[in-house]
């Protein structure tokens, strides 16, 4: 708790924190304090090695807001791993974290003000929005974008971007609304060349054959906050013993468009790679319900327009433009003995036909996590399975996470990769780990 008293107090020397104290009736505190350590397999050496401290203050008022901000300061000791190894140009310039040294970062990861007035409650300031919910993988939980420092071996809240975010909901008779406004260009936060996880799949980045010099330029970012802007809107309601969603998002996709620009150097042949964000359309719906111990569920997004990689880089700047659908079906059963068996079947359609893309038409994958807690609940054994079927390639997540005291859980897993290396998974194949951590909360 010193370490949260010590940044109050440094927030009230700054001024900041003064008008909200001034009229708060009640402030909480919290500190999570984590740390991993994961052993490559593959290469006999530490894979990382990271601890984080996230301290959280909460300010409640007499009118019923609140005010909410919490911090993550991260230190990474692996080359490969650290805050540097990851593309910062990602982010606005308001939404950054902050760089304190090569092995260390410093991340604003909630700031909001939350109050009703009336019937509608308002999110105002930077927050976490989550559409959708699968096991493993994403289709509609696109709205705030992700980093890919360990590809998608985090935790979701942990690799999600909190973006600035005016957010209102109101229930109008039976149906839940929900409008956003974002106007915080922040994207996908992709691993450089060389760093550990970074992308080498010719169905996520363009290839060049032996011999070609390949030149990636800065990002064309949007610079408009205003016009360039991200707007949602989803509604929910409960039908028939269904709870269903329907969403629809304006938005820049958040993994760039990696245009391609053949040239030649002298006598020899030069690709320049411009990564670029484009609009798109996102129609999309939830759905689930249980049925005795079965819970029936899934989601869809349709993109009016998205782009993928192209096999001849002298066509269209080396990309594929297409409509795309992404659906999930998944089947949950809560068994006895605290057990649950979880199954999905993802598919990603490229509704245009083609044959120049470096990915399949269609695109299968089939996840599986099975789940049992023992010990009176404090000890967690599961395993989740995701295996793609275009590839043959995939990866198996054992893990135990055990409390050990009120305040502390320990944990043990592995990652281990599996399938052609040109594959989404595969291309991670010499990056098989075994990893312990910890998490202590206060």
């Amino acid at each position: 708790m010193t370490v949260l008293k010590t940044m109050v107090a440094m927030l009230l020397r700054l001024g900041l924190l003064w008008p909200v104290v001034t009229w708060a009736v009640d402030m909480d505190t919290s500190l999570v304090m984590t740390g991993q350590w994961a052993f490559g397999t593959d290469s006999g050496s530490t894979q990382t090695m990271n601890g984080t401290l996230q301290p959280e203050i909460g300010f409640s008022f007499a009118d019923g807001w609140r005010f909410n901000t919490s911090l993550r300061l991260r230190s990474e000791a692996s080359d490969g791993m650290q805050p540097g190894d990851t593309e910062r140009d990602a982010y606005s310039p308001y939404s950054k974290p902050a760089l304190l040294h090569k092995t260390t970062e410093l991340a604003l990861r909630e700031f909001f003000l939350q109050g009703q007035i009336g019937d509608t409650l308002l999110t105002i300031g930077k927050q976490q929005v989550v559409w959708g919910k699968a096991d493993g993988l994403k289709v509609l939980d696109i709205v705030d974008p992700q980093s890919f420092r360990e590809f998608i071996l985090e935790e979701f809240d942990d690799s999600r971007i909190p973006l600035w975010t005016l957010n209102i909901e109101r229930q109008i008779g039976n149906w839940d609304w929900q409008l956003l406004w974002i106007p915080d260009p922040t994207f996908h936060a992709i691993p450089k060349q060389g760093a550990t996880y970074a992308f080498t799949s010719p169905e996520l980045v363009p290839v060049a054959p032996p011999g070609v010099a390949v030149s990636l330029e800065n990002p064309k970012r949007p610079e408009r906050p205003f016009r360039d802007s991200d707007v949602g809107l989803r509604v929910a309601t409960f039908w028939r013993g269904w709870d269903i969603t329907f969403n629809y998002l304006y938005q820049y996709d958040n993994l760039p468009v990696l245009r391609q620009r053949l040239t030649l150097t002298g006598r020899e042949p030069a690709v320049t790679i411009t990564p670029e964000y484009e609009r798109t359309h996102v129609l999309g719906t939830t759905f689930s319900t249980a049925v005795g111990d079965w819970v029936i569920r899934g989601e869809m997004g349709y993109f009016s327009r998205k782009f993928f990689i192209g096999m001849d880089p002298t066509r269209h700047h080396g990309v594929v433009k297409s409509p795309h659908l992404h659906y999930v079906l998944g089947l949950d059963w809560n068994g006895p003995s605290n057990l649950l068996f979880s199954g999905q079947l993802i598919q990603s359609w490229m509704l245009k036909h083609t044959t120049r893309s470096t990915r399949d038409r269609l695109d299968t994958t089939l996840t599986l996590l099975m789940r049992r807690l023992f010990l009176y609940d404090t000890l967690t054994a599961e395993v989740l399975i995701i295996a793609n079927l275009n590839h043959g390639d995939g990866i198996v997540r054992p893990k135990l996470r055990y409390q050990w005291l009120d305040h502390l859980d320990i944990w043990l897993g592995a990652d281990l990769f599996f399938g052609d290396r040109d594959g989404v998974f595969g291309q991670f194949g010499n990056n098989d780990r075994v990893l312990a951590g910890f998490e202590s909360a206060f």
